[in-house]
């Protein structure tokens, strides 16, 4: 019995070394060099001079497998300070890397290089990459693609083709001027940076997918759009969802879609329609009342059937109404995870922290001899549970608390906002209401402990107005264990969260006039921004960050910066766009 055990071990060792020298194997360093200038692009009618990454817009897509080490030597030539974030990646002992300005580092200034480097680790879908500059995103954005490791499948069959598509919001005037009151209003949206035929400048220049009658294609959707949530429906085509921000769904059979900024979408089309040509089209999903919006709401694209005549008329699909919380809200919340499928792990039961965290938009009082076009003649600002969050000037937050720098930052960001109210019905009764509509303005954190459970409900309000915040997690993956409209009713509402198959997202929607919980494990050390995914948004300060500490071991523990981490000065251009504390919206 011994003698077989021993050689049963033998065999357990050999395949386990097989597995790792296999997954070693599998790895490879990606390497690409991001060259941002200002270059001339017309998407309308007017040429512009924007910043762009390699001469595009979008921006190079890169291709990774799942286990890679991805190298990106970014050259600044433009005229901007700029940082490159990778949105959805965890950057597991790599948060250095995250990108976020004046969070993980300072910008990159004109004629200065940064390389980032980091591991793709537990982690396969579509994600993407973008400027972390106020506004900068708008033209420097493109795809990050993580694809299983060698020999692995897909947990659905496999596409005929894989495509991505990635919505934009574009403005007809330089990116520089995107800052002037009143806020200017988006000329257009884009697919894969053309226009299409709504707009006369561009009507030869629109996308098109063609297909072959039968074959299956995995669509990787992006919304790069800087403020906009936007429907994207296929006329008389339905699709297959499989993935949400990189992780595996169970598969939902949808003819619509919403995307939040931020969000991504990995959808299975069939080519199983009569030969011709569709219209695939999106429309703004608009969630806040007196929001103005572009004039030519519909931008559309082409499915193209091979084979079809070119001299037919495209079917149209019919698109929700701009309005249309409804489908909105029955997409975002009828999708679960698809459990036991890779790299999914069981939701935790048992909760650390929990944290009740008020968020929307307020005021901020007018500067003297200056005209604020807000409501009473103020300015408008944002705040989670009535703080609104103030950039660090000199130093980045991580190298603050890394360092030990005192007077950077304050650690006492409040787990429950600092008054009970009906939240989705304000109104101005008493003074303590008053004070609401005017957040206090600081740099605060929520410190937690190393594979802490954390448990955040997130309750929108209409102080001013209620409409959908995406909110966006650095670092993580989180559990949306539910959503729901109105007011959060701890009691009742908690007995509906879905423990078993919930939804993951890096960055969720909460719904107007409603709330999310959202569950994640801070085992992830370092400083990570929360924020709302709409550019406009950032400025008004509607974000905090955590800070987690830790582990027991080297392993789990902060490693010091790299030596060449861009550093701050006090030239305010450094740690802001040229288009803060404006109103870009929709």
């Amino acid at each position: 019995m011994t003698r077989l055990h021993n050689h049963c071990l033998t065999i357990q060792a050999f395949l386990i070394l097989l597995l790792f020298s296999s997954s070693i194997a599998s790895a490879a360093i990606v390497e690409h060099v991001f060259h941002v200038k200002n270059v001339v692009v017309k998407p309308l009618c007017k040429e512009q001079m924007v910043p762009a990454v390699n001469g595009s817009l979008p921006g190079p897509t890169i291709n990774v497998r799942e286990g890679d080490t991805l190298v990106v030597h970014v050259i600044n030539n433009s005229t901007y300070n700029i940082t490159i974030h990778w949105h959805g990646v965890f950057q597991l002992k790599s948060s250095w890397m995250d990108g976020a300005n004046l969070i993980s580092q300072c910008p990159i200034q004109p004629t200065n290089n940064f390389t980032y480097r980091f591991d793709i680790t537990g982690q396969e879908g579509t994600l993407l990459w973008h400027a972390h500059v106020v506004n900068l995103r708008a033209t420097l954005h493109g795809a990050l693609i993580i694809r299983p490791r060698s020999g692995r499948p897909y947990p659905f069959p496999k596409p005929y083709k894989e495509v991505p598509i990635i919505f934009e919001q574009w403005w007809d005037i330089d990116i520089g001027l995107l800052g002037i009151q009143p806020a200017p209003v988006s000329d257009a949206y884009l697919i894969n940076g053309l226009a299409g035929d709504s707009y006369p400048c561009s009507k030869n220049r629109m996308f098109k997918l063609k297909v072959v009658q039968g074959k299956t294609y995995l669509l990787r959707i992006i919304n790069a759009a800087l403020n906009t949530h936007l429907f994207f429906k296929i006329a008389n085509h339905n699709v297959t969802v499989v993935a949400l921000d990189a992780i595996y769904t169970t598969p939902y059979l949808t003819d619509v879609m919403v995307l939040t900024p931020g969000q991504t979408i990995d959808a299975l089309l069939t080519a199983d329609q009569p030969l011709g040509m569709y219209h695939m089209s999106i429309t703004p999903y608009t969630s806040a009342i007196g929001i103005p919006i572009p004039t030519n709401m519909t931008i559309t694209s082409l499915l193209v059937y091979e084979g079809a005549a070119t001299s037919s008329s495209p079917a149209l699909p019919l698109m929700p109404a701009l309005n249309d919380t409804p489908t909105a809200h029955r997409f975002s919340s009828s999708i679960t995870g698809l459990a036991g499928g890779p790299h999914w792990k069981p939701v935790p039961d048992h909760v650390d922290e929990k944290m009740f965290i008020t968020m929307g938009l307020g005021l901020d009082p007018c500067p003297s001899d200056t005209k604020c076009i807000g409501p009473v003649g103020q300015r408008f600002v944002g705040s989670l549970n009535n703080r609104t969050f103030v950039n660090p000037e000199t130093v980045s937050l991580q190298e603050a608390y890394f360092y030990d720098i005192t007077g950077v930052y304050t650690d006492d960001f409040p787990d429950q906002p600092p008054l009970i109210f009906d939240y989705t019905n304000f109104k101005l009764r008493t003074n303590s209401d008053y004070k609401m509509m005017f957040p206090e303005r600081k740099t605060s954190v929520k410190t937690l402990r190393y594979n802490s459970t954390v448990e955040v409900v997130l309750q929108n309000t209409a102080i001013i107005t209620a409409e959908s915040h995406p909110m966006h997690l650095h670092g993580f993956n989180f559990y949306v264990l539910g959503y729901g409209i109105g007011n959060y009713d701890p009691i009742h509402d908690a007995r509906k969260l879905n423990l078993f198959n919930p939804q993951m997202h890096n960055t969720v929607g909460v719904p107007p006039g409603g709330w999310v919980v959202l569950r994640f494990i801070a085992n992830n050390p370092g400083v990570w921004l929360f924020h709302c995914h709409m550019d406009a948004h950032l400025p008004y300060g509607i974000m905090m960050a955590f800070i987690v500490q830790n582990g027991p071991t080297p392993e789990t523990s902060l490693l010091p910066p790299p030596s060449n981490l861009p550093q701050c000065t006090r030239d305010p251009t450094i740690y802001e766009s040229p288009t803060t504390n404006v109103d870009l919206s929709y």
